[in-house]
C-alpha cells in the first residue's frame, strides 16, 4: 500500500466557466483540470480581465458553472447545502467590510457562525478557536481595536482570522494584497504559506504577484486566453507558461531570476 496518497480537498473536472442568459453564453474559460491538496498553498495568477475572479466566484458556489464538476472533499459541489459549504470552505474577498465599527474579536468570532446556535453565543470551544486564530495571525494586541482604526494590512490579516476562526479544510482568498505596499504584499503572502503548513489547510488566492506567488506557492494555476495551466511553479518555469503570459513588448520573464523584467 502506497503511504503517499494525497488528499484531495477540491477537484475540478472539465471545468467551463461564464456567463449564461436567456440569449446568449459567454465563455470565460474552459477544459479546467486540476486537484488541490490539503496543506498547500495555491497561487491563481494571470493577465487582467482573463478571468480569475470568475473561476474563484464558480469555485465557491457564488457563480454556477457552465458546464463540468466541482468536488468539494469528494461531495458534488452541486449537492452540497450551503451549511455544509461554510463548514468546509471559507472566502476572504476585497469587497470592504459592512460595519468596521465592530471589535476586531467581534469580526474575527463571526467566523463561527457555522457551528453556533440561533442567538449565536459562543461555546467554550467556540472561544478557543477564535483566540487560536488571533494567535495564528498575531493580531491578539489588536483585539479590542475598532476595525475602522486599523490599517489596510491589519484588517486585511483580521479577514483572515475570521477565515481560521471558521475552521474550513480550505481558504480561498481574492487578491488579498490589494490596496497594500510591497512589503506588506510579501508579509500576507509569506503568513499564508506559514499557515498551510501550521494548520494543514489548503490555501487558494488569486493575485497579481506572481513574481512572489512563484517564489512561495507549492502549485499554481495559470489562466491564460485559450487555456489553464495547473503545476508547480518550477515546472511552469521550465515549460515557458509564464513567457507567454503578457506581450512580450514591454515585459519579459527571465527564466535564471524567476521574474519578470521591463523589456528594455
Amino acid at each position: 500500500m502506497s503511504m503517499n496518497t494525497k488528499h484531495i480537498i477540491l477537484k475540478v473536472e472539465e471545468l467551463s466557466i461564464g456567463y449564461k442568459t436567456k440569449k446568449a453564453e459567454t465563455v470565460v474559460a474552459s477544459h479546467i483540470n486540476f486537484e488541490l491538496e490539503k496543506g498547500q498553498l495555491i497561487g491563481l495568477v494571470g493577465a487582467n480581465g482573463i478571468g480569475k475572479s470568475t473561476l474563484l466566484r464558480t469555485l465557491i458556489k457564488v457563480q454556477p458553472a457552465l458546464s463540468g464538476s466541482i468536488f468539494l472533499n469528494g461531495k458534488d459541489l452541486k449537492s452540497t447545502t450551503n451549511l455544509e459549504l461554510a463548514k468546509q470552505l471559507s472566502i476572504v474577498l476585497t469587497e470592504p467590510i459592512s460595519s468596521k465599527n465592530l471589535s476586531v474579536y467581534e469580526l474575527v468570532a463571526l467566523g463561527r457562525y457555522p457551528y453556533t446556535n440561533w442567538i449565536g453565543s459562543l461555546t467554550d470551544n467556540d472561544i478557543t478557536i477564535v483566540n487560536n486564530a488571533l494567535k495564528l495571525v498575531n493580531i491578539e494586541d489588536l483585539k479590542a481595536k475598532r476595525c475602522y482604526e486599523l490599517s489596510d494590512g491589519q484588517l486585511q490579516k483580521v479577514m483572515l482570522a475570521r477565515a481560521l476562526s471558521q475552521d474550513t479544510d480550505i481558504i480561498v482568498l481574492d487578491e488579498p494584497t490589494t490596496h497594500l505596499d510591497m512589503y506588506h504584499k510579501a508579509y500576507i503572502l509569506k503568513l499564508l504559506q506559514k499557515l498551510t503548513k501550521e494548520t494543514g489547510k489548503t490555501i487558494l488566492f488569486s493575485s497579481h504577484e506572481i513574481d512572489l506567488a512563484i517564489q512561495l506557492c507549492d502549485t499554481m494555476i495559470v489562466m491564460q486566453s485559450d487555456t489553464v495551466v495547473f503545476d508547480e511553479p518550477c515546472n511552469l518555469i521550465s515549460e515557458g507558461i509564464f513567457e507567454s503570459l503578457f506581450p512580450s513588448d514591454l515585459i519579459v520573464f527571465d527564466t535564471k531570476t524567476g521574474g519578470f523584467r521591463v523589456n528594455k
